[in-house]
């Protein structure tokens, strides 16, 4: 709420996101079109905190990530790779980071999402924690992967699931075979702990995994694998990647879904 107010203060007047038309709107202008000044916010009227209703709950828990309810709210001010960079949400991070600094004793681990859906992601969001400086002694990062294999495929983003496994994990090889194919990248995964996995535990699935499951490159259906499929193929991918890092006398990973 701080931030918020601050931002909205000192940056009122800078280009923030596009609108419906395709028309690029300042931070002013944003909250404008909600009828909203800084005056009216409250942390109440934000509606972040995870109270008892986000347990159990998927779209409640996920609805907590809009500010106000807002999804434009979340695009400016809590993404990686928007149209100011991140610098907003870097900005938050690196304040959190300074209350640490100085309490000294109290540590994080914060989250950052990689999807699967591109080979770029990860140079993308090393790029945005070495740009912004993102360090901090008391902060270390668990990467967190969706499970939105249908999503992508629905929208034609991927053909199949060795595509989601490739983006995700063939940058992490390079980085680690060669550092100078991804020097940021090699950076920022020295302060990378581990992966989880994430989505609505509470969807019926069938959780069949035999010798007849099609193997990744040829899951090609419209269905979203299940969690024990999406498991086994993280858990595989990182046991090959700690051995090679391991060797290479890198920092390995935990694999904490």
């Amino acid at each position: 709420l701080r931030f918020i107010k601050k931002t909205l203060k000192n940056h009122a007047d800078e280009k923030v996101c596009h609108n419906e038309k395709g028309e690029l709107m300042t931070l002013k202008e944003v909250f404008q079109s909600m009828n909203l000044t800084a005056y009216d916010l409250t942390v109440d009227m934000l509606d972040v905190h995870a109270d008892r209703n986000t347990f159990h709950r998927f779209d409640k828990f996920n609805a907590k990530y809009n500010p106000i309810g807002e999804s434009r709210l979340r695009e400016v001010f809590l993404k990686t790779d928007n149209f100011n960079d991140g610098r907003y949400f870097a900005r938050i991070i690196k304040e959190v980071m300074a209350d640490f600094d100085e309490s000294k004793y109290q540590n994080a681990e914060l989250r950052l999402s990689i999807y699967g859906r591109s080979r770029d992601e990860w140079d993308k969001l090393a790029k945005w924690a070495i740009t912004n400086n993102l360090y901090s002694d008391n902060v270390r990062w668990l990467i967190q992967v969706p499970r939105l294999y249908d999503i992508y495929k629905s929208k034609n983003l991927i053909s199949n699931f060795q595509e989601i496994l490739e983006n995700i994990f063939m940058p992490i090889f390079e980085a680690t075979n060669d550092p100078n194919t991804h020097p940021d990248l090699h950076r920022f995964l020295q302060y990378v702990i581990g992966f989880d996995s994430v989505d609505d535990e509470s969807k019926p699935e069938h959780p069949l995994f035999d010798h007849n499951v099609p193997t990744p490159d040829r899951w090609a259906e419209k269905e979203n694998p299940p969690y024990s499929y999406y498991l086994y193929y993280m858990y595989a991918n990182m046991a090959i990647l700690n051995h090679f890092r391991r060797e290479r006398g890198l920092n390995t990973f935990v694999f904490r879904p």
